[in-house]
């Protein structure tokens, strides 16, 4: 088998240690084997980086162990050429199971270029991403803590929430105020609103009558202060996001100008994605990397399960978050997708292939620097005009009646 290299290493990683396979090609063909055990602080892992540029070492295979393999791949890129392989493609041979075995098979696999690399975008995309998913994550941590409050709601027989549309609106976070400071009093409480809620308050007033205990009161304070402990740090990180945004301005307008993709969605893309769209050969690899395309399994000529592989759950969340937006747009090729796919394979399928239609669309404005441009809500019945016109014909003829068809003047 052909060999990739003159000089590579393997390194099995583990959160306190690293085990390290070094491969070098001898002059008679043969293969020397040295390894090595770093830790994983910073200064050992400066030792492991001086010891392989020592050595000449052309390229590293590191395995993707949790968030471990994270501080090891950010000290040795900058000296080494770092592949890292996704564990579930290189796991070895059963029975055989030590971290020495590891590392060993791993440098045998990259000496023969038999490992597949991960994507890993530039470090300026990697720290962008690592905000977003973090704004992500702390969103919906304060919806939890909105559930939350309502459920605390519910308990003491108060139905706010069936009254204002947002509980932790101004009218709503003045009528909690109240109820944590100890004033229940309904009709006072009804006062307070703002805008147009003004118009509720006989409505309002029947329910804020309720039974607020003192555990009541206690826990909508805690998670009171936690929903504005939250708002605090959303609101510093998207302060932050926007400046490291500034130089994708441009392509994030362009992605918001297509139908369901706002700019929320242009932020995760390129966050997620990068904005170099070679790293994939087609936009149906970059969605097939996503998760945003059906499975493939095909045995003995039989196809079967095609349910979507695992894939970057980021990227998957705010694309089909994005599908069910566009189909609520009217008269556009995005909801005609969606309900030509809907009519025979049901609403959550044809959700996600919409996703995949905007994430495709999203891949290919970027790679090609262009304008979206909306097909319109017929683009499919004017693309074949005449199947459509004797598909309809015949359902009425089959009704019993009888059908001219006279088109209409210019």
């Amino acid at each position: 088998m052909q060999r990739m290299f003159e000089v590579c290493a393997g390194i099995d990683v583990h959160k306190d240690s690293v085990f390290v396979c070094q491969v070098q090609v001898q002059p008679d063909r043969t293969v020397a084997r040295e390894i090595r055990r770093f830790g994983t602080t910073t200064r050992q892992l400066l030792e492991l980086l001086d010891w392989l540029t020592s050595q000449r070492c052309a390229s590293v295979a590191l395995e993707s162990t949790g968030v471990y393999w994270k501080p090891v791949f950010n000290i040795l890129e900058a000296g080494v050429a770092v592949v890292l392989v996704n564990a579930q493609h290189v796991k070895g041979l059963p029975g055989r199971k030590t971290d020495v075995q590891d590392c060993e098979w791993l440098a045998d696999l990259h000496l023969h270029g038999l490992v597949k690399p991960s994507f890993i975008p530039p470090v300026d995309i990697r720290e962008l991403r690592e905000l977003v998913r973090t704004r992500t994550t702390l969103t919906a941590e304060r919806a939890r803590h909105a559930n939350r409050i309502q459920k605390v709601l519910e308990d003491a027989n108060i139905k706010l929430g069936s009254v204002a549309a947002d509980v932790l609106g101004v009218s709503g976070r003045a009528m909690l105020a109240e109820l944590v400071a100890g004033h229940d009093d309904p009709a006072a409480l009804a006062k307070l609103v703002r805008g147009r809620m003004r118009s509720k308050q006989s409505q309002l007033q029947e329910a804020l009558e309720g039974r607020v205990r003192p555990h009541h009161r206690l826990l909508l304070k805690t998670h009171l202060e936690l929903v504005d402990q939250l708002n605090a740090a959303i609101a510093a990180l998207t302060a932050e996001i926007e400046e490291r945004m500034r130089p994708f301005a441009e392509l994030r307008e362009r992605l918001d100008g297509i139908t369901g993709i706002g700019p929320a969605v242009a932020t995760v893309f390129i966050a997620e994605m990068g904005v170099d769209m070679t790293r994939w050969p087609t936009p149906g690899h970059a969605a097939s990397w996503t998760g945003l395309c059906p499975g493939q399994h095909e045995s003995a000529g039989k196809h079967r399960s095609g349910r979507t592989r695992k894939g970057n759950r980021w990227l998957k969340e705010a694309f089909v978050q994005a599908a069910w937006a566009a189909t609520r747009a009217n008269q556009t090729y995005v909801q005609a997708h969606f309900r030509r796919i809907c009519s025979r394979r049901g609403a959550k399928k044809a959700a996600l292939a919409t996703a995949h239609s905007l994430f495709v669309r999203c891949v290919v404005l970027t790679q090609r620097n262009t304008e979206y441009h909306e097909l319109g809500g017929t683009y499919y019945d004017e693309r074949k005009k005449q199947a459509v016109v004797r598909r309809l014909t015949q359902r009425l003829q089959k009704l019993g009646f009888n059908v001219t068809i006279q088109p209409q003047a210019a």
